[in-house]
């Protein structure tokens, strides 16, 4: 039985620190700071007059944090679960930006977005909380819908494979970088959580989802174990 939404809000809750540095992104996901620098760099190379983004599952807000790096100017609505990742994510934001800041707290299902709005969305560690087939065709046409023609959404995102023998091998390769960076009892932590929580796909199916729900470009930027970062453009 999988955590509901109000679980995993209660976890999240309670993780804003973990969510808050840059420099080092994540410790559980693999090439964390890589994946930072190249889903918030072709985002922006993608679309440089940006001139609005939607942050979904913003956490503390480094990608939209990011993004402002590279000197784009552009007013953010951030989506998330938990109030204090959102309060923590406006805030951090607020002293990098003079633009509008927009916070939703809401679940990706329940949530309404204006149509033909964002220049760019991005999601980081998120969408592997969608559970059936029916929520991620959801999800992604109301991404897509989302977006100017032009615009482009881009994932960071734990991931499975389809073939069941690869899924293992990446799986135990996963085991062993956790067991690396912070021993036995945190790689058995972070397995147990993800098997409570998290619903994650393979990026082909994603990328196949993306593609019915309209995207008329879709990409891989990176892989590596269980993560990948990859999207599309409108």
């Amino acid at each position: 039985m999988k955590s509901t939404l109000s679980e995993i809000q209660q976890r999240f809750d309670n993780e804003v620190e973990r969510f808050s540095n840059l420099e080092t992104g994540q410790i559980s996901t693999v090439d964390a700071t890589l994946s930072l620098e190249l889903l918030t760099q072709v985002a922006g190379a993608c679309c440089p007059d940006a001139k609005q983004v939607l942050d979904l599952g913003c956490g503390a807000g480094n990608f939209s944090l990011k993004l402002l790096n590279l000197g784009l100017d552009f007013d953010v609505t951030l989506i998330d679960l938990s109030q204090p990742m959102l309060d923590k994510a406006k805030e951090r934001i607020f002293n990098a930006s003079e633009g509008k800041i927009t916070t939703i707290q809401t679940d990706f299902l329940n949530m309404e977005l204006p149509e033909e709005t964002f220049d760019i969305v991005v999601t980081g560690a998120a969408m592997h909380h969608l559970r059936g087939d029916e929520e991620w065709e959801t999800v992604f046409s109301k991404i897509y819908k989302s977006l100017k023609k032009g615009g482009c959404f881009w994932i960071s995102d734990l991931i499975k494979h389809d073939h069941p023998i690869i899924d293992q091998l990446m799986w135990n390769r996963y085991s062993d970088y956790l067991e690396g960076v912070g021993g036995k009892a945190y790689q058995e932590n972070v397995f147990a959580y993800i098997a409570k929580e998290d619903t994650p796909r393979s990026v082909m199916y994603q990328l196949d989802v993306l593609k019915k729900v309209g995207f008329s470009y879709v990409d891989v930027l990176h892989k590596n174990s269980n993560f990948s970062v990859f999207g599309g453009i409108k």
